[in-house]
């Protein structure tokens, strides 16, 4: 007999095939073998299944007796996991199974990431699709692949696939929680060509240091400093006292993280150097005094250091510091329908200096398309006053908020008397799925939830016995009153 790490676990047949996909690689990129285990399923359930060129799955089942006139539900989950592991872990994630373990509280994987994100919803699907005894309208099953990379799957897959518009989607990592809104974003940059000379005088070397940073969807209304804005200001301020010559500026690695760390090199007259170092050193004690409270580490310091090269001509000089400085950045639009929400914001992310060039980076959300639009028309402007191109991937659309939401609503009363409270209903500025599938499918009426997982993403990640229970109980609930 097999020896199953989850056996007698509930529920049962949902935490079976978790173990399943556990055995098959399924790190992002990775997704032929379990997208053809779930087209191999499909047709051992003698269901109807389409697997797509990037390998996105959609398996069909038609309702249980009583449920024919019902309108189609959508379950949908992604079928790639984040693959991560420790520095002493041997799996090679291209073909070794996942350790799992569990201390029947928790379930997770020795030395590597679970993949609980988004496996579980693979499960939950795979135990209702097998199911004889478990009431439900018709199912459209949606397996995508790669969201963890850019939610390239959804992307990609055909909407004539789907007839449904009443759409649950597990990926969520807090149950109790139920998602209704989520941004769209871009990663938006504009380019500035620049003009070089013989550097000619005195170097230094300026840093923004030690800022408390932070992922610029979930912590941008924190207003956190960006080391490129606050380098940006001192290069300003500088520029205004005594004339000098950009050499570089750089700083920040992500679009979608507060960047932490700039470093700059200007070039200023060699009977000036002493009087420079002073002047950079009492502007930033001032700006060092502007930042939050949180900023408790943060460090601006200089420091005289070689000349040689090439340097900025003036002209280019300035334009660096002037659109460095003109860019908006941070929170610009809240929410007037969820209190707290942030509704739009951009992050200036990456800032670079190369061969003939400045770029910036910037991650760009909204949860309103129409905003999201215009904050990117902005850029566009203020990159065109300084000669700057500007360049986008990776656009998705906005989960705008439905003010009329029968399947949020239905979902509320059934937790309700499932649990006697109430669950919380949000919105979040980070980018889910269903905003894809909002703007491929018109009318489409989603609400995202999950079970509680812990530190997903990292070899820490933690999936909830209990609370996978809890929530697949909510499910079968939720799919009998639809």
């Amino acid at each position: 007999m097999e020896n199953r790490v989850l056996a007698g676990l509930q529920p049962e047949r949902a935490l079976y095939y978790f173990e399943e996909i556990s055995k098959i690689p399924h790190g992002s990129r990775n997704t032929r073998q379990i997208s053809d285990y779930l087209v191999a399923f499909a047709k051992q359930h003698q269901l109807r299944c389409v697997q797509d060129a990037v390998n996105n799955v959609v398996i069909y089942k038609d309702a249980t007796p009583g449920y024919e006139d019902h309108p189609i539900v959508i379950l949908q989950g992604h079928m790639d996991m984040v693959a991560e592991k420790t520095k002493d872990s041997e799996i090679d994630f291209t073909k070794d199974p996942l350790m799992l373990r569990t201390d029947g509280e928790y379930i997770w994987a020795e030395g590597t990431t679970l993949g609980g994100d988004d496996g579980i919803a693979v499960a939950y699907a795979l135990a209702i699709l097998e199911a004889k005894d478990i009431p439900h309208p018709p199912l459209e099953c949606i397996f995508t692949v790669d969201e963890e990379i850019g939610m390239d799957g959804a992307a990609a897959l055909d909407p004539a696939l789907i007839q449904g518009r009443v759409f649950l989607n597990c990926d969520s990592e807090d149950e109790g929680i139920l998602t209704v809104s989520c941004a769209g974003g871009a990663t938006s940059a504009l380019k500035l060509p620049i003009s070089f000379e013989k550097a000619e005088g005195k170097g230094i070397h300026i840093y923004v240091d030690g800022l408390a940073g932070g992922h610029s969807g979930a912590e941008i209304h924190k207003g956190r400093a960006n080391s490129n804005k606050l380098m940006g200001e001192l290069l300003e301020k500088l520029l205004k006292q005594m004339p000098y010559r950009l050499v570089y500026v750089r700083g920040g690695q992500k679009d979608n993280a507060i960047p932490r760390y700039t470093m700059a090199k200007v070039i200023v007259a060699e009977n000036r150097l002493d009087e420079a170092l002073g002047m950079i050193h009492e502007i930033g004690e001032a700006l060092l005094k502007t930042l939050p409270p949180e900023e408790t580490r943060a460090t601006i310091s200089c420091e005289g250091c070689v000349c040689r090269g090439r340097a900025m001509n003036i002209a280019s000089t300035r334009k660096v510091v002037g659109l460095l400085n003109e860019v908006p950045n941070g929170v610009q639009a809240m929410s007037q329908e969820m209190p707290g929400l942030v509704q739009t914001s951009l992050n200036l992310g990456i800032l670079k200096t190369e061969d003939a060039e400045l770029s910036m980076t910037f991650s760009v959300r909204s949860s309103v398309n129409r905003e999201k639009l215009e904050l990117i028309a902005r850029l566009k402007a203020i990159g065109e006053t300084y000669g700057a191109s500007y360049d986008e991937h990776g656009a998705y659309p906005a989960w705008e908020y439905r003010k009329n939401s029968p399947l949020r609503d239905l979902m509320v009363r059934v937790f309700e008397n499932l649990y006697g409270r109430k669950p919380v209903v949000e919105a979040i500025h980070a980018g889910l799925e269903c905003g894809l599938f909002s703007g491929k499918l018109p009318g489409l009426d989603c609400v995202s939830f999950g079970p509680d997982m812990q530190d997903i993403h990292t070899t820490r990640e933690r999936l909830s016995v209990a609370s996978t229970a809890r929530t697949w109980k909510y499910l079968l609930a939720v799919l009998a009153e639809l």
